[in-house]
């Protein structure tokens, strides 16, 4: 026993001190006490096959692909509009909304959907991020206290009552409490956020570098140029190939890519797809054809082929991109013309127009002649510009264009994410459906990546934050270890044995704070199934009413604040909003001391003893 709570506090220092990443720390944790036969090898890593674990990552796919689709920017802006410009009022909102949701759906899930939205409203608005991530996964579990089904501890209270006799909590026998939870956290919430995270976020905003995608197309002046044509079945591309054509020696202009969208009248089935005219790609009606080059060109071409203009000119970059090289003195390219270059034929790229100097070359140029430090603007496939950087003997890329991918909206793929979302949360909030939370997620995830709401399945991977889900799964082995030691029941039965005879409002402080503070350890769900006999059987021998004790276990075992591996919703914000663990002390615990203080007045209130 002594030997873990020893771990657990060196391991408590470790993380305050941030020099160390938090998944490291808690790894050492389980390596301790595997070392020290605490834990079976079973028992120490039983935390990576949890459920939980799993449903994290699932949720960070998700969660990825709602951002990725552009639906978090959607439903973000639906949102500024009711906060409008003020800080305070998207604060409030954000933790209003979040509480809501949190009543029907786990406050993981809650978290997973409400954080690219909560971002992409901070980016909108430029308000700062980190000030509204940390009140989101604390609203909530908030929100968890407004109904029966809300969060596990409010079942394990209902079934331990109803077992004893005292009958069954209805859905929202929480709902007072719950409410006084949300208007506590929102107005304690308000200055320590201020005074503790409102930096954080200006200094990350400082740091941004590169040009993005709009911004590269306005310095280039690319959309003066581009023309789209829509081919019919009449018109005389159909059947011929990009090589057939010779578009470029006969018009001057670059086919810049062949574009095929399919269920145009459908939101769900609507799919886009981007392809690089290589020599042997075949045109086909119903497609559309994208090229740059002069006015005189673009309508010869258009005339000669019987061609119809696009309603639609935007330049988009779901699948194609751009990118700018610098010629290197020693290229082989120095001095050589574009035409005879081989970027097409050989790198699979465009290249688009030159920048020399402050001058931007934007025509003719196949027969231009490259020249040391020309800054060439190039298109082709993401995978093709990635694969630029393995030739940096000739050029140096600019910027991190791959990263700028990442960031490409897929727009169209927008409703299909909704309903992949709204169908998770139906299969999450409906008992009768006999389909388990974590398996909700996961055919989530999975439906995300199988209808291209991602460009590829390494770009839904990458939206998973692993040190958060090593950090919890890390973590959870250490709970198993104190109730093995008996630590967590020694400490629970003598806090509660020693206040039992001070009268039931102090009866009632010691239960709520020793839960309180065993959830900072051990999980919600276990710490309310090991707290409930005890608060039950403390209320009897004391003479008064078990329900607001039990209200009090599970109250404090999911008002937990300060610690980011207390519960999985701190965790899931706590790399996107770049928080330390002090942060969370700082912020959580002053709201988590306070919580406690007002239930334990507000409990007798609302169920007398």
């Amino acid at each position: 026993m002594v030997y873990t709570l020893v771990l657990l506090l060196l391991t408590a220092v470790a993380f305050a001190l941030n020099k160390w990443r938090s998944d490291i720390v808690a790894l050492c944790a389980v390596i301790a006490l595997l070392l020290g036969g605490i834990l079976t090898p079973a028992e120490a890593l039983a935390g990576f096959s949890n459920p939980i674990i799993i449903m994290m990552a699932g949720l960070f796919i998700v969660g990825g692909g709602v951002f990725q689709t552009g639906l978090a920017k959607m439903v973000g802006s639906k949102l500024m509009g009711l906060a409008g410009k003020s800080e305070t009022g998207l604060f409030v909102l954000v933790m209003l909304v979040t509480a809501f949701i949190g009543a029907f759906v786990s406050n993981t899930g809650t978290v997973a959907l409400m954080l690219p939205i909560v971002v992409s409203m901070a980016t909108e608005s430029k308000q700062n991020a980190s000030r509204l991530l940390m009140p989101l996964a604390f609203a909530s579990s908030m929100g968890g206290m407004l109904t029966l089904i809300g969060t596990p501890p409010n079942l394990v209270i209902s079934e331990v009552l109803q077992e004893a006799g005292f009958g069954k909590l209805s859905f929202f026998s929480f709902l007072p409490v719950g409410i006084v939870c949300i208007v506590v956290g929102v107005v304690v919430l308000l200055p320590l956020t201020r005074w503790f995270l409102s930096r954080k976020g200006e200094a990350r905003r400082s740091k941004a570098k590169g040009k993005s995608l709009t911004s590269l197309v306005k310095e280039y002046r690319l959309a003066d140029n581009v023309c789209r044509f829509d081919i019919d079945s009449n018109s005389l591309l159909v059947g011929k190939t990009i090589g057939q054509l010779d578009i470029h020696n006969r018009y001057g202009l670059t086919v810049m890519e062949i574009r095929a969208e399919k269920g145009k009248k459908s939101k769900l089935t609507r799919d886009i797809s981007q392809t690089m005219a290589t020599a042997d790609v075949r045109i086909k009606a119903g497609e559309s054809i994208v090229v740059s080059g002069n006015e005189a060109g673009i309508n010869r071409f258009a005339h000669d082929y019987n061609l119809h203009i696009s309603s639609s000119h935007d330049l988009d970059f779901y699948h194609i991109g751009l990118a700018e090289i610098v010629l290197l003195k020693q290229s082989k390219f120095v001095g050589m013309r574009l035409s005879d270059s081989g970027f097409r034929s050989k790198f699979s790229i465009n290249v688009l127009a030159v920048r020399r100097g402050k001058e931007y070359i934007r025509e003719n140029l196949a027969e231009l002649k490259m020249h040391a430090g020309d800054v060439l603007l190039v298109q082709g496939t993401w995978a093709n510009i990635g694969r630029l950087s393995n030739d940096e003997d000739y050029w140096v890329v600019l910027g991190q264009p791959l990263a700028e991918a990442s960031r490409v909206v897929l727009d169209y793929k927008a409703p299909v994410a909704a309903a992949i979302m709204l169908l998770m949360i139906v299969l999450m909030v409906f008992d009768f459906i006999p389909v388990a939370p974590v398996t909700a997620v996961l055919i989530a995830s999975v439906l995300m990546i199988l209808t291209g709401c991602f460009r590829n399945v390494e770009a839904a991977y990458k939206t998973i934050n692993w040190e958060s889900i090593v950090l919890i799964a890390a973590m959870m082995p250490m709970s198993t270890a104190l109730e093995k030691t008996g630590a967590s029941t020694m400490v629970s039965s003598l806090l509660v044995d020693n206040l039992g005879t001070f009268g039931p409002i102090v009866l009632l402080a010691g239960i709520y704070f020793t839960t309180s503070l065993l959830t900072l350890f051990i999980s919600n769900t276990a710490t309310a199934v090991l707290m409930s006999p005890i608060a039950l059987a403390s209320a009897i021998n004391a003479g008064v009413s078990p329900v607001p004790m039990l209200f009090a276990v599970a109250l404090a075992a999911s008002m937990c604040f300060a610690s980011p591996f207390s519960t999985p919703p701190n965790a899931l914000v706590m790399k996107a909003g770049q928080y330390t663990f002090m942060e969370y002390v700082k912020v959580g615990l002053p709201l988590q001391i306070i919580m406690g203080l007002v239930m334990v007045i507000v409990l007798p209130l609302v169920f007398p003893f």
